[in-house]
């Protein structure tokens, strides 16, 4: 895989790897975490992840030339509790739920590790959901990461949104 800075070209791409593994989550039964919408039918959404390209912030892997996955770094988001020090923040890693064993998302969370490193940052931060069985938590803990603060989002006429801040220093 080659990890390569992304554009507003790459958007409908992170957003079909997007749709992909919300398509796989809902097939095993997992919609409390994105639910069973696309997310390239989100306007919302849309706008995120081209405010992640406009911004610098947004990487994809491709394989053969297809884009595998996608990495985005930068500021916390709002909903996550402030660092205590200067961090790269990771604001999304999203793989092709098809390329799944073949360590992608270890990769892209390497290539998080060398721009932190590069930006003189020691602290890299994630958050991910805490709901169901708790396999996306573990997954960054497989990764190095280590918990910090649990979040909860508040949603609309459903339950919140549970999350977990996970910290790793470089």
């Amino acid at each position: 895989m080659t990890i390569r800075r992304a554009g507003r070209d790459d958007v409908p791409a992170v957003l079909a790897l997007l749709d992909g593994a919300t398509e796989w989550l809902v097939a095993r039964g997992r919609t409390d975490q994105w639910g069973t919408s696309p997310h390239s039918t989100s306007p919302r959404r849309v706008e995120q992840i081209t405010g992640f390209a406009d911004d610098g912030g947004l990487w994809v892997g491709e394989t053969d030339g297809r884009v595998v996955g996608a990495l985005a770094v930068g500021a916390a988001l709002d909903y996550v509790p402030p660092a205590t020090e200067p961090e790269l923040y990771v604001r999304l890693l999203v793989t092709d739920r098809l390329s799944i064993g073949q360590n992608l998302g270890g990769t892209l969370l390497d290539h998080a590790r060398t721009l932190a490193r590069e930006d003189g940052v020691r602290l890299l931060r994630v958050d991910c959901f805490a709901g169901g069985d708790g396999a996306l938590v573990r997954y960054y803990e497989k990764q190095g990461f280590t918990r910090d603060a649990e979040f909860a989002v508040p949603r609309v006429n459903d339950v919140d949104w549970l999350g977990q801040v996970l910290v790793q220093h470089l």
